[in-house]
């Protein structure tokens, strides 16, 4: 089964489409979170992704505090502009759509998704191997699916020394996966490892691979859709260098 993995759209419509046209025909397509935030399209992400065939889609923190269920105030203040302006434009039934969705792990086969940690599903980055070694306990699968971070990135843990490899994947180059590892496809809407192409991942539940992928979309149209909402610049200024 090929699934297309992605995460951290953040309102960004134009990458979201450029990631479904890249990726082509999938069976499965499983989205770990972050639908809405910073960008200017909270209402076309949502209602784009909601016609996904087979999809499976957790809640990120974005997603959570535009219903409600945690302060905005929890965010910065360029983080939480933007949450207020979506508060106000998101429609009734996208509203409803994003309150649906599941705010804990997720388990397909043999992946555990997460939009965080596996231990903290809605606000633990795992940026490093110190957190990533933490977290190695918390899913019983081989291997754990996350975002969060906006850094396409792989976490391996070694069976006899139980060190952890950090690595920062490269596009197109495949990954033969075996327990344990935890794997973060990077940003669909928001990279932040300095490349600003839409990131996401294609995950073979029969070969047991993960290949990250990259794919660029129409940044300068984001750009002035962010500005003509009144946006923070700085969300504008960030897509184009992928930080």
């Amino acid at each position: 089964m090929r699934v297309l993995v992605m995460s951290d759209i953040h309102a960004n419509y134009n990458a979201l489409e450029a990631v479904l046209k890249d990726a082509g025909e999938v069976d499965e397509t499983w989205c770990l979170g972050d639908l809405v935030g910073y960008g200017p399209d909270p209402n076309a992400v949502v209602e784009e992704v909601r016609e996904i065939k087979n999809l499976t889609c957790l809640m990120g923190n974005h997603d959570v505090a535009i219903i409600g269920r945690m302060s905005l105030d929890t965010f910065n203040g360029d983080a939480k502009r933007s949450l207020l302006y979506h508060e106000k434009v998101l429609s009734a039934s996208n509203m409803e759509f994003i309150k649906s969705l599941p705010t804990k792990i997720k388990v397909r086969g043999e992946a555990t998704m997460a939009h965080g940690s596996p231990r903290d599903p809605l606000w633990e980055y795992i940026l490093n191997s110190m957190t990533a070694s933490l977290n190695f306990d918390h899913f019983d699968t081989p291997w754990c699916f996350v975002g969060h971070t906006h850094i396409q990135s792989s976490f391996t843990q070694n069976d006899e020394t139980g060190r952890v490899l950090v690595e920062q994947n490269k596009p197109d180059i495949v990954l033969n996966l075996h327990p344990k590892q935890i794997l973060n496809p990077g940003s669909v809407g928001q990279p932040r490892d300095r490349d600003p192409r839409a990131a996401y991942a294609i995950y073979d539940t029969e070969t047991h691979t993960w290949t990250p992928k990259r794919v660029m979309y129409k940044i300068v149209e984001v750009q002035e859709r962010i500005r003509s909402a009144g946006l923070p610049e700085k969300h504008a200024a960030r897509i184009a260098e992928g930080w």
